[in-house]
């Protein structure tokens, strides 16, 4: 009896063993080589897609110059296949937002008459100027509803859109205080609150929907400024995938996010930032089952911080005839389909 039970208890311990394995999520794909692309921040969430630091990027073109803009204004580099976007097949058929509308939620009471910049009147602003504009318009060369590997649509699938008035609502969470370092979970959390406070409890209401998640000066999340300065990705909730943005208190980082970046202002990172995570989750919602090239790059993080050349940030005419300083997106038809960076489309 003995026997049996100290083999009873091996067993036990072996199968406890494997559930734990088992329980383990699968790995994403984590291109720790690039400064801007798909990382794993927080076991148990999804992948987020990290927009990089100008001191990042910039070093980071220092040590592969002949990955730079010679190479069609991105920093993809490699053959024109690898260069380019592809499309990676979709998450339950969704690859791209091909009607997108974007929230913005002013997460916590740290706002309460606390904007020293002013950055959630140029956030409302630039989201509803950007819709329809030929900034933007690049991301309807990508699409969904073709077959993974994709790299041109050539009208087949369903393109990605960019209609007027993609900015719907804000949203100012502030009777509590949100925590003053937020994880990604407590991020992922309050973009699905902010899914229901806007009634998009289905997986339908959110198939084509961004939540942009804006904390105040001096809370941010963990690396801001220094490893990144700012990320998307999504979380699986009772209604749906719901893909959101991290969008820290972007002059809080000065420099290191855009402030004064070629010249274009003191707060040029707010809406070149935003921008960037607004084209990116149009093209690649739910990270990264969109379109992403070769080394795990999305349409902004292969043309972040261009300073010179083809491609270079700049001050943009949106639809209304309001400018705001933004970078290029990756173009897959640009240069007779070898790809590069463009500011219109």
């Amino acid at each position: 009896m003995k026997s049996t039970g100290k083999i009873l208890a091996a067993l036990s311990l072996t199968l406890l063993a494997s559930a734990v394995v088992s329980a383990k999520p699968p790995a994403p794909m984590n291109y720790e080589g690039t400064p801007g692309g798909v990382r794993l921040l927080e076991q148990g969430q999804h992948p987020a897609v990290v927009h990089p630091t100008v001191d990042a990027m910039e070093s980071w073109r220092a040590q592969h110059p002949n990955r730079g803009q010679a190479k069609g204004g991105g920093h993809g580099g490699g053959s024109t296949t690898s260069n380019n976007l592809i499309y990676q097949g979709g998450t339950g058929g969704i690859g791209v937002e091909t009607a997108p509308k974007v929230y913005l939620v002013v997460w916590g009471s740290q706002w309460n008459n606390n904007d020293p910049s002013g950055e959630v009147s140029i956030l409302e602003s630039f989201l509803g100027s950007v819709g329809g504009s030929s900034w933007l318009n690049s991301v309807t060369q990508y699409c969904q509803g073709v077959s993974s590997g994709t790299q041109f649509c050539n009208g087949a699938g369903t393109a990605a859109g960019n209609q007027l008035n993609i900015y719907q609502n804000v949203w100012f969470d502030n009777s509590s205080a949100a925590p003053s370092h937020p994880t990604q979970s407590q991020l992922a959390a309050e973009a699905v609150k902010a899914a229901a406070h806007f009634g998009n409890t289905t997986s339908g209401s959110n198939a084509s929907t961004q939540y942009v998640i804006a904390t105040a000066t001096g809370n941010s999340a963990s690396g801001f400024g220094t490893q990144y300065c700012a990320y998307h990705s999504y979380s699986s909730s009772n209604y749906g995938n719901v893909a959101y943005t991290n969008l820290p208190y972007m002059t809080d980082a000065g420099a290191s996010c855009g402030a004064n970046f070629n010249g274009l202002g003191p707060k040029a990172g707010i809406t070149i930032v935003e921008g960037h995570e607004l084209a990116e989750t149009i093209s690649d919602q739910f990270p990264s089952s969109g379109w992403i090239d070769g080394s795990g790059e999305e349409n902004g993080d292969k043309c972040a911080w261009i300073s010179s050349g083809q491609g270079a940030s700049a001050t943009v005419t949106l639809s209304g005839g309001t400018s705001y300083p933004v970078q290029s997106l990756w173009s897959n038809a640009f240069n007779s389909g070898a790809g590069g960076c463009v500011l219109s489309y």
